[in-house]
């Protein structure tokens, strides 16, 4: 059985395009390749190949500690996404 690996082919892209693009990648827990076949499917309003599973969800602070603080409704889950708490942070 013979799978279609696909088309190789090279592509002259800007520096920083390709640095921001290579970052996103493993930013996502992904190949380059992955990324620009994504990119190009988006734009060609293709669908999505779904056999690549999701890129894992990233862990905050809150997540690894939540068993160590003590649980209060009235508390933000994490004080990271509230604005106000960095009113006055470096100052």
């Amino acid at each position: 059985m013979c799978l279609d690996a696909g088309m190789r082919t090279t592509v002259d892209i800007p520096d920083d395009l390709f640095r921001r693009a290579k970052s996103e990648a493993a930013l996502r827990g992904r190949k380059l390749k992955d990324l620009v076949e994504e990119g190009l499917r988006l734009l060609l309003g293709m669908p999505q190949d779904k056999t690549e599973p999701p890129p894992p969800r990233k862990l905050t602070a809150h997540d690894l500690l939540k068993d160590l603080i003590f649980d209060d409704p009235a508390c933000p889950e994490d004080l990271a996404t509230n604005k106000k708490y960095f009113d006055d942070f470096g100052r």
